[in-house]
């Protein structure tokens, strides 16, 4: 049995002023200029906790032939550029073109791309696809829990199985999941059908995350429906509110063996629970200054502050400095900030060295929305090439690249800056950078959730930040054009179904 596998994956930011182009994942790939594939990839994902490294496992455990094609990746940030998604999407075809025949095709994707040419950018990756293999070739396509999931790429993969989790722990799980069902597929054991159910709904982060209520019972509920013996696979994505599209949101896929009848029930009896649930799914915000005053007055434990206004895994440029001014303002002591992006304050310590002090001009060089450049006088404290290996359970094992670091120390406060745009959802990347979380009384975490999986546990206490930044948690400050509408919550008369 041969399956080919990869994908393009790339969450999009359309509030984002910063176009994806193909540099972007020449860089973020870790697999060369040339977008190298076959053992290249197997080197890089066997035995880590991501899609492909599922994929390997449980190919290997199956006996298949496993053959990835590519599989590219960039940070979130604006559309991606025409030039970028035509080179990579050829690119696939060709090499898929060259080793057919093949028996199936696992596509490892995200479901939030937005090209200049398609607001739906994984629909006309799908359409190419199908164009080159036929209608009749299986094909599995795993997506993030933040899929914006259209009725095109519903309607041209047989299945879709998004992520269980958020923070994404599980996609070693999915990938597994995915290539296990794709060789039942093309063994005959199982006929999927499968349903589709978009709703009038628009969800914020912080409340997606699957750690915390509704959605841990939610997902609970979702594991209890795929246990059913006629059920084969279910997923709910939450979808990507900061991408103005027509579809972006919250949908629901149940995949039924045989009976469509059967998927469809249990899609309609999923999305009115998630339809249910609505109220609940709105985030509470905290300002740096309250959270500086709980720390000082209240705290028992680590606090940790979570700025996803300035969140890069959502497309956000890293370099605000909203709440690192708040806690200079207010003569913080023990408080971390990190990672910021700022590869020219970097450069400037590197060329110090540690224990210098340097006169920086740290943040807000991207735009004007995340806060104003901090002018100040800092000390070198830590240096470092930025390698290290993610120890979380999120992508544990795979090896990652935050570019040359910084730690600078600005009265009671260290900063930690890096060179290439990275959100911290990792303990180990602020380790490599002279700091022991533990030891430190208030973290503010340039992520929106993901940073829980593996810094959250150490947290006595976590508040989501009132700050300014175009991955707010806050509708009111986004002016949707393409959006659908009516929609939940930006309308309040709103029926489903």
């Amino acid at each position: 049995m041969r399956i080919a596998s990869g994908g393009i994956q790339h969450e999009t930011n359309t509030f984002s002023r910063i176009p994806t182009t193909l540099a972007d994942f020449e860089r973020d790939s870790q697999c060369g200029p040339e977008f190298s594939a076959g053992e290249t990839l197997f080197q890089l994902y066997r035995g880590t906790g991501t899609i492909h490294g599922g994929l390997i496992e449980a190919a290997e455990e199956s006996e298949v032939e496993l053959l990835p094609l590519l599989n590219v990746r960039a940070q979130p940030s604006g559309a991606v550029t025409r030039e970028a998604f035509e080179t990579l999407t050829n690119l696939f075809l060709e090499r898929l073109q060259a080793v057919l025949p093949v028996d199936g095709l696992a596509l490892d994707l995200h479901g939030a791309m937005v090209t200049e040419g398609d607001p739906d950018g994984e629909g006309a990756f799908l359409e190419r696809v199908r164009e080159l293999v036929g209608p009749d070739l299986p094909i599995v396509t795993t997506l993030d829990l933040h899929a914006n999931i259209t009725p095109r790429m519903a309607q041209l993969s047989n299945v879709l199985i998004g992520f269980d989790t958020y923070p994404h722990v599980d996609m070693g799980e999915r990938g597994a999941e995915a290539l296990r069902l794709l060789a039942r597929m093309i063994r005959g054991d199982v006929q999927p059908r499968q349903a589709f159910r978009q709703l009038p709904l628009i969800t914020l982060p912080p409340k997606q995350c699957t750690l915390r209520e509704p959605m841990h019972s939610l997902m609970a509920e979702v594991h209890l429906l795929e246990s059913r013996p006629e059920i084969l696979t279910a997923t709910v994505a939450m979808g990507f509110p900061f991408a103005d599209i027509p579809d972006a949101g919250v949908s629901v896929l149940v995949t039924a063996n045989e009976d469509q009848a059967i998927a469809d029930r249990a899609a309609d009896e999923l999305a009115g629970r998630l339809w249910n649930l609505r109220d609940e799914l709105q985030p509470e915000l905290t300002t740096i200054e309250e959270c500086i005053r709980f720390t000082n007055e209240e705290a028992k434990g680590l606090v940790l502050f979570a700025d996803g206004s300035d969140n890069p895994g959502g497309g956000a440029p890293c370099d605000g400095t909203v709440a690192l001014q708040a806690l200079l303002d207010a003569d913080f002591q023990g408080g971390v900030v990190g990672i910021l992006y700022d590869p020219e304050t970097v450069d400037q310590a590197h060329a110090a060295g540690v224990g210098a002090t340097i006169e920086a001009r740290i943040g807000a060089k991207t735009d004007d929305a995340h806060g104003t450049t901090i002018v100040t006088s800092a000390r070198v404290r830590n240096l470092s090439d930025g390698v290290f290996i993610h120890r979380g359970p999120m992508m544990q094992g795979l090896a990652g690249q935050l570019g040359r670091t910084a730690t600078l120390v600005i009265g009671g406060v260290e900063v930690v800056l890096c060179s290439n745009r990275r959100q911290l959802l990792d303990a180990e990347m602020l380790r490599i950078c002279g700091i022991t979380p533990e030891d430190r009384r208030l973290i503010v975490v340039k992520s929106a959730v993901h940073f829980r999986a593996h810094l959250g546990p150490l947290a006595a206490h976590i508040f989501d930040a009132d700050t300014p930044g175009i991955h707010r948690p806050d509708f009111s400050r986004f002016d949707y054009q393409r959006l659908r509408r009516p929609i939940y919550p930006l309308d309040s008369q709103v029926k489903y179904p």
